[in-house]
């Protein structure tokens, strides 16, 4: 048993309080200066898309600038570990798509804990991930694609968006693995660069989030042919679901919140967890991305703490299970 005296009691008393004080003032005062919100993929896909849709709302609210960064590579890391180095003060933040949850059992020597090294700020929003094939392509269905593949192994081409630990990379690798399919994987710098090369014809499908692939599907340019989620999405609802077209029981989505450098103080996280949330709650905003294929979440701090955990686990034992490492 360790005892204190009470002059020790009262200095961390004091320490504690002056913690909170400083914290405090440090809300008060924030932000006096531009917002940077790291985005760790390529311009032009979900992530970006949707970074700058909330920075333009919550910019007019905290009455500063808010800066759309893409540090794309390294599937997320680089970007992640920008954010990972910053100074805790709500300045530099990231925009994270639940491929960050596996980053940890991806790349064997990450110079930072994808979970403990962050503090979460909110859940935003959840995507499906979409299948997809050129509209020339002679693939109707996933059934086709499947059975193509098993027909000749290792001649088609496929993209999962940015590759590396993107959820929509590690969902078609799973999709693989359960199928036995023998699909090479081509990775990309981000969903942006990999929707250009299916549009042109370079590869035979991508797996990404919807977000990114239905303006392209709207203007007729790709064919959907599956979706991974549990149900069949609202803006795509004529495109079935992995389970009812090749696999019962497969469920895989896309969601992204915001993350702060760990020790970020509490009340500056409760300032941008208040401008997020606001922004998600705009009729708006609601609508732009509704256009994406998202959908609003808006969960709490604690709640999206606790849920990029569990995604951790989730999808670092899928890729300890497939044996994956980052090129």
């Amino acid at each position: 048993m360790i005892l204190f005296h009470p002059t020790h009691l009262r200095r961390l008393a004091a320490a504690a309080l002056s913690t909170l004080a400083i914290g405090a003032a440090c809300a008060q005062s924030y932000p006096s200066k531009p917002i940077t919100l790291v985005v760790p993929f390529a311009a032009g896909g979900a992530a970006d898309a949707l970074a700058r849709v909330l920075g333009q709302s919550i910019s007019p609210q905290l009455g500063q600038p808010v800066v759309v960064d893409a540090r794309a590579g390294a599937g997320g890391t680089i970007g992640a570990g920008v954010v990972a180095r910053a100074p805790a003060d709500g300045y530099t933040l990231l925009l994270v798509t639940a491929g960050h949850a596996g980053t940890g059992a991806l790349y064997e020597k990450l110079p930072f804990h994808p979970v403990k090294d962050f503090a979460p700020v909110i859940g935003l929003a959840t995507s499906p991930v979409v299948i997809a094939v050129n509209a020339s392509s002679k693939f109707n269905t996933l059934q086709d694609l499947v059975n193509e593949a098993r027909a000749q192994p290792g001649k088609l081409n496929c993209a999962g968006g940015g590759g590396g630990a993107t959820v929509t990379n590690l969902a078609f690798e799973l999709l693989k693995s359960e199928l036995k399919l023998d699909i090479t994987a081509v990775p990309y710098r981000g969903s942006g660069p990999a929707i250009t090369a299916l549009l042109g014809g370079e590869i035979d499908c991508d797996s990404d989030a919807i977000a990114s692939l239905m303006p392209h599907v709207a203007a007729g340019k790709l064919r959907a042919l599956a979706v991974t989620s549990s149900a069949r999405s609202t803006s795509l609802p004529g495109v079935p679901t992995v389970a009812e077209s090749v696999l019962p029981g497969f469920e895989g989505a896309a969601w992204y919140g915001i993350l702060a450098p760990r020790g970020t103080p509490q009340p500056v996280v409760d300032r941008l967890h208040k401008a997020f949330k606001a922004a998600l709650a705009d009729p708006q905003v609601q609508e732009r991305l509704k256009a994406l294929g998202a959908v609003p979440l808006g969960s709490s701090a604690a709640e999206f703490g606790a849920y990029a955990a569990t995604e951790a686990e989730r999808w670092g034992g899928v890729i300890r299970k497939l044996g994956l490492k980052a090129d």
